[in-house]
């Protein structure tokens, strides 16, 4: 997983790496490049730096042009259960919402969502169809 601020670096530190690469979602500039640049395989948690949210408005971190640029280069949304598990109870349904409107933004664009460290396959797929997305968004979220 790369967990690099700058986009230089981390272009860089992509191209060094095989297998599956995950990048760390930051910033929404940052997230929007790194789509753009396309050569990597997981945006990890958009919505964990969303702290700008307006009154009546959640700023989930992913809107629709990022999710249709993540569609089009064949760049999964990730998902890090292990995370919003260690959150306490009001940063937990904020996250959960963002993610829910993340969930939605994905759908519209055909863009894959993965889900990490989980324990259960059964109960992330349910997660999933209660956070409003498809089922097979839901199956294909869960790694065999």
């Amino acid at each position: 997983m790369i967990n690099e601020k700058n986009l230089e670096k981390t272009k860089k530190l992509i191209k060094n790496q095989t297998g599956l690469i995950i990048v760390k979602a930051q910033d929404y500039n940052y997230n929007r490049k790194i789509l753009d640049y396309g050569k990597f395989d997981v945006l990890l948690s958009p919505e964990d730096n969303s702290l700008n949210d307006k009154l009546k408005q959640l700023n989930s971190g992913l809107d629709h042009i990022m999710a249709k640029t993540a569609a089009k280069r064949g760049i999964a949304i990730g998902v890090d259960l292990s995370e919003i598990l260690k959150l306490e109870k009001m940063e937990k349904a904020n996250r959960l919402s963002r993610i829910k409107s993340n969930i939605a933004s994905a759908r519209k664009a055909n863009c894959k969502i993965i889900v990490l460290n989980y324990k259960d396959k059964k109960d992330v797929f349910n997660l999933l169809i209660s956070l409003g997305a498809s089922t097979k968004q839901a199956t294909e979220a869960v790694p065999q």
